[in-house]
């Protein structure tokens, strides 16, 4: 009500608005849940391309970690109770490096393959050359035929041009890896004709006769570390002693291991200055 004989008094409100507040942490919240969702992401992949025995030691881990540590006490798996991080990490190395190395081994076997197919010889020199990966590595065999004088005459360790022609071929091949060499002789189990010279000393000249070929070949000498005449202890056939395919050169590639990484501690230990010596006057 305005005063008399007056005007009207009119009230106005203002009302305030109120400012939005901040969004607080919701969005390191949201930002946590991504980063999560990517490590897991990532460590599902990283499994993935892990060998098969790891992966299923770390199924069994997660499916039963109780179970799993007392069946491995003895750390035998690299998750089991005596397992450093180092040590998984170490696993990881040498898998990793083992498959780099098959890999370059099958590459050479291949090539190995197709320049002894292209060769023209009387009877197939691949049929006698046989290239395997195995768990210990590359193996390159020139096995005789059923003549048994492919490689070698009869009872002899001079070796034929069909032999040299091959350890040129596999020497050629081999340079373009880094593995060592290992070359075993072996005979069949017929009895060597003289009694001072058995089929332990024909299967080590046949072995170091190849040896001799491949360094001439240009393999360097180095790189064979180990040539051994095996005789008849390593048949190839062994249901059948006398089978002329007994009588072969194997040619070893084993895998190679790699290094060591030297921990911080013991890098630490060969940076630390040696103490100096104390005087005993």
């Amino acid at each position: 009500m305005g005063k008399p004989g007056g005007s009207r008094i009119i009230i106005v409100k203002k009302r305030k608005k109120a400012a939005h507040g901040h969004h607080g942490g919701s969005w390191k919240v949201a930002y946590a849940d991504f980063v999560t969702a990517m490590m897991a992401f990532f460590m599902v992949m990283w499994i993935l391309g892990m060998d098969e025995n790891l992966r299923k030691a770390i199924e069994g881990y997660f499916s039963n970690p109780v179970g799993f540590k007392k069946g491995y006490s003895a750390g035998a798996s690299p998750l089991s109770a005596g397992a450093s991080p180092a040590s998984i990490k170490r696993d990881a190395i040498e898998l990793a490096s083992r498959k780099i190395q098959t890999a370059k081994f099958s590459d050479v076997g291949e090539h190995i393959k197709q320049r002894i197919d292209s060769l023209t010889l009387a009877g197939g020199l691949r049929a006698r050359i046989e290239v395997t990966i195995g768990k210990d590595g590359l193996r390159i065999e020139l096995i005789e035929d059923a003549n048994g004088e492919t490689f070698f005459p009869f009872g002899s360790a001079r070796m034929k041009p069909a032999g040299q022609l091959a350890l040129s071929i596999i020497s050629q091949e081999l340079l373009l890896l880094e593995n060592p060499v290992i070359i075993e002789g072996h005979t069949d189990a017929a009895p060597y004709s003289r009694d001072d010279y058995t089929n332990w000393e024909l299967s080590a000249d046949r072995a170091n006769a190849a040896r001799r070929i491949m360094i001439q070949d240009k393999l360097p000498g180095h790189r064979i570390v180990e040539v051994n005449g095996l005789a008849d202890r390593q048949l190839k056939y062994p249901d059948d002693p006398l089978n002329p395919s007994n009588r072969r050169i194997s040619i070893r590639l084993p895998f190679v291991v790699p290094p060591e990484t030297p921990s911080i501690e013991r890098l630490g230990e060969k940076l630390s200055p040696a103490p100096a010596p104390t005087s005993t006057s």
